[in-house]
């Protein structure tokens, strides 16, 4: 086992970056090469078809290049990172039995809690692997599945092998082929066919090691008219070194069924955040994204809905926010490849202190998609003179009996709201926090209670000192 003293910086307002002492029990060395992804594989007893899979992958890996567009990703040491680090030697079934530093950073975040009053079941994990599990036990009657990847590879491989990897595949772009050398943990859901998950699922992901990777893989398959609203939570300490998050997340929402997805992403500003998110939706199905972007120096971001049956929705809600040193390069992707099909991207960025947001979308209706509908909103809102905000839309229409709208604006925060607000008594500063949240309650209203809450927490928190 090993004690690393770490090296953090101060942490201001951001009140997850505290750092706990490192005590690995399985760490790879620094640095990526074919013999540390078998090693990977190794640890984890996997069968041959998973090693081969990530050694393909890794082949992939390095012969991508970086992506040429969006934020600059050229200072990423990918020999300086350490891409496997195991906790803990067993997974838990209660906060009690995790070691000491795990359960008080869960304890310190709120997990916990959040599991007594709002959820059906929680994932929680600390650096590559989960370290908690709970499910209701009644939703497992039901034949509902919720697990680790790693536990569904070998309890489920038949399942895995016929969805992992056929939305996105490992040439894709390079972060998913690291992904897809290295990944670890995530979340496994499957819900069966006309079940609905009332209370929504959880997983929360933390990094709590230097120059780190984690890595984990998601995959949900909601069979015929089934529901579930699956949130995923993620926080890190502020280290002197970057440390890099990359996952890759598949969705397939079945005929008549329908899926949300919300992410509260508040990593610290030290993360890159590198997430490549896709689903597919059949006839009549509705997939919802709920993105929350408020943490990391960098994030590359475009959840992505490949509207394929007859009928089916696809949404994106989305909130990036932008202080120092930060860029959210967020969007959207919607295809329409099936006649009816609709879809609708709502985006609103917030930029102060010379951040820089940007909004990258595509709206994409293939032949054969008669009457599709498409509709796109970007909002963006500066507060000084040093921030940035672009957008980047691209429309691929190939259907004339296709409706599109597009509609997106710029704005500084209101002088006469401000002056309006202050002249009865409120500090510029609350008053700057009110009008950001009336701005971004279109989205905020969408997620449920307690995450709106800490979302309009978190909003006011980066408002204190801000000049306008």
């Amino acid at each position: 086992m090993k004690n690393v003293k770490k090296k953090t910086v101060d942490i201001g307002d951001y009140k997850y970056g505290f750092a706990m002492p490192e005590r690995s029990v399985r760490r790879t060395g620094l640095g990526l090469t074919a013999k540390i992804v078998t090693e990977i594989s190794t640890i984890k007893n996997e069968q041959k078809w998973m090693r081969d899979f990530r050694l393909r992958a890794y082949e992939t890996f390095k012969k991508k290049p970086l992506p040429s567009w969006g934020a600059d990703l050229s200072p990423i040491d990918f020999e300086a990172i350490t891409y496997y680090l195991k906790a803990t030697d067993k997974q838990a079934r209660s906060w009690d039995d995790l070691p000491k530093e795990i359960k008080e950073t869960y304890d310190r975040i709120g997990v916990p809690e959040a599991e007594k009053k709002f959820l059906a079941g929680v994932s929680a994990q600390y650096e590559s692997e989960v370290v908690y599990e709970s499910f209701n036990r009644e939703l497992n009657k039901l034949g509902v599945i919720f697990c680790d990847m790693d536990t569904a590879v070998k309890k489920y491989p038949v399942l895995v092998k016929e969805y992992m990897s056929t939305l996105i595949p490992p040439h894709d772009n390079k972060f998913a082929a690291l992904n897809s050398a290295v990944w670890s943990g995530g979340s496994f859901v499957y819900i069966p066919k006309g079940v609905h998950v009332k209370l929504p699922l959880q997983a929360y992901f933390r990094i709590n090691a230097e120059a780190f990777g984690q890595f984990e893989r998601t995959l949900i398959i909601a069979e015929e008219g089934s529901y579930v609203h699956y949130i995923e939570g993620c926080t890190a300490p502020i280290y002197t070194t970057n440390s890099l998050h990359s996952a890759v997340v598949e969705i397939f929402v079945k005929k008549n069924a329908r899926v949300r997805y919300t992410t509260v992403q508040n990593w610290s500003k030290n993360i890159y955040n590198l997430v490549t998110k896709r689903a597919q939706a059949g006839e009549n199905a509705i997939m919802e994204w709920v993105d929350c972007n408020i943490g990391s120096g960098i994030t590359m971001k475009y959840p992505a809905v490949y509207l394929t049956g007859r009928g089916a929705h696809g949404e994106v809600l989305s909130i990036a926010y932008a202080g120092q040193g930060q860029h959210q390069d967020a969007g959207a992707k919607m295809v329409h490849l099936a006649p009816d099909t609709t879809s609708r991207v709502i985006s609103k960025s917030v930029s102060k202190d010379g951040g820089r947001t940007s909004y990258r979308g595509l709206i994409h209706i293939g032949r054969g998609a008669k009457n599709a509908k498409a509709s796109v909103v970007c909002d963006a809102l500066l507060l000084d003179d040093l921030s940035r905000s672009d957008t980047y839309p691209t429309m691929n229409i190939q259907e004339p009996s296709a409706v599109v709208e597009h509609e997106a604006t710029v704005e500084k925060i209101g002088a006469e709201k401000l002056f309006y607000l202050t002249s009865r008594g409120i500090k510029k500063e609350d008053a700057e926090g009110l009008l950001v949240n009336g701005f971004i309650d279109p989205i905020v209203k969408e997620i449920p209670l307690e995450y709106s809450i800490e979302l309009n927490r978190l909003i006011n928190m980066e408002m204190e000192g801000s000049v306008g």
